[in-house]
């Protein structure tokens, strides 16, 4: 039986979708299916010791990180994120007819991450994007935590709708940085995140740029090698704010498939049973899960599908 022949459990309650018309499909990254988006239903604790998503990629065959940014170089792809229960994970891997290889480095397969997100005390940076402005501009620190590496890159858009992405790679190890990633940017640094939003003709940021969120995950990259495809899934996933403020993606891992501009088997499959894509920004809908006063309307149906109750520092 083909991947378009299978079908993965429902949401509890929940009818199948056909799959999205050529109209509605996502045509850019994190833009969200037109349809009506199913609800994802909370999974009843047995469900949730269910096994990891990492578990069934064990017996997997690996690939390496040069052969697969090779393979991603030569695509044009189309990036569609879902939030899908993790129980539902391993049901996914398990059906899918294409030959997975995982992504493996010096015998890991998950990867832990850590980004710090940089925007003005006004955040001009949240509010370009939470207005749809055509240019429009992200800065992160990216921390490698496996490797010990990091990254700053600035994502700009332009008025044509063209992205793009720029890093520079930090001097200092990650795990040494704790305070570079509790203070503003500055100097070579800053200087390039300026630059590059000059050369990209986006709004120059006025004052400093200050970390105002970070995120944790652990991510696992399968390769579907027939279709020349990726998928990442990000479990575990933490925001906290500068005050301390926290909230775990609980039960849920973001799915994120990339491959062609026509929809992979995979989407097919999340689509026909009732999981839709999702405008996810992992800055811009943490801030606004973070911070419910903040203008919020272009991710309101992601953030109510979130399962993620903050937690405030305890007080003396």
């Amino acid at each position: 039986m083909s991947a378009r022949d299978r079908t993965l459990p429902l949401p509890a309650g929940t009818a199948a979708h056909p799959a999205p018309t050529a109209a509605h499909r996502t045509t850019t990254a994190g833009v969200q299916d037109r349809r009506a988006t199913a609800h994802i239903a909370p999974q009843p604790a047995r469900a949730r010791r269910a096994a990891r998503p990492t578990d069934p990629l064990a017996a997997l065959p690996a690939i390496g990180l040069e052969e697969l940014a090779e393979r991603a170089a030569l695509m044009t792809r189309v990036d569609r994120k879902y939030l899908v229960p993790r129980p539902v994970i391993e049901e996914l891997l398990g059906r899918i007819d294409d030959r997975l290889r995982v992504l493996e480095i010096d015998g890991r397969r998950g990867f832990g991450y850590r980004s710090t997100y940089y925007d003005t005390a006004e955040l001009a940076s949240y509010r370009a994007a939470a207005t749809g402005r055509r240019r429009r501009w992200k800065t992160r620190r990216r921390d490698y935590l496996d490797t010990g590496t990091s990254f700053l890159e600035v994502k700009t858009r332009t008025g044509r709708g063209e992205s793009s992405k720029l890093r520079i790679a930090l001097d200092s190890p990650a795990d040494a940085e704790h305070g570079a990633r509790t203070r503003p940017l500055d100097g070579a640094p800053r200087e390039f995140v300026l630059d590059t939003l000059a050369a990209a003709d986006c709004p120059l940021p006025s004052g400093e740029l200050l970390p105002v969120l970070s995120t944790r995950y652990q991510r696992t990259t399968v390769l579907l090698e027939q279709e020349e495809a990726r998928l990442t899934l990000d479990d575990a996933l933490v925001w906290v704010d500068p005050d301390g403020r926290h909230s775990r993606l609980e039960d849920q891992v973001v799915v994120e498939t990339k491959a062609g501009t026509r929809p992979g088997s995979v989407d097919r499959m999340l689509w026909t049973a009732g999981y839709r894509p999702q405008r996810l920004s992992k800055y811009a809908t943490g801030l606004a899960l973070m911070h419910r006063d903040l203008p919020a309307k272009r991710w309101h149906r992601t953030l109510g599908r979130l399962s993620a109750p903050i937690h405030r520092p305890a007080t003396a």
